[in-house]
């Protein structure tokens, strides 16, 4: 049988995604019809729900292949907060202070 590890970049991955990335299935549109197929187990009970969100800890089994999920080693950034230099904000529309009198 076929091992596969699997590190997640965030909380989880969609199955269909899953199968997709990890070349068990050619496609997205393959790996849901594989799910609907219902050639697809989660810990090992099949699964039929193609955008089910798998975590870190899980088993997908899968054609003689089994993927094992691992959390990231390191954390995802938030939003791309460190990507993005900071910028003030705005106190709101241009002219937005003046009054009409």
């Amino acid at each position: 049988m076929r091992q596969i590890e699997f590190e997640l970049r965030g909380d989880y991955i969609t199955l269909d995604t899953l199968l997709k990335v990890t070349g068990l299935a050619s496609s997205g549109g393959e790996g849901k019809a594989m799910v609907a197929g219902g050639k697809v187990e989660v810990d090992g009970q099949q699964e039929l729900r193609k955008t089910c969100k798998i975590r870190a800890g899980q088993v997908v089994g899968v054609m003689g292949a089994r993927v094992r999920i691992h959390a990231p080693t390191m954390p995802a950034p938030l939003d791309g907060a460190e990507e993005r230099p900071h910028e003030p904000e705005q106190s709101g529309p241009r002219g937005a202070s003046h009054q009409k009198r």
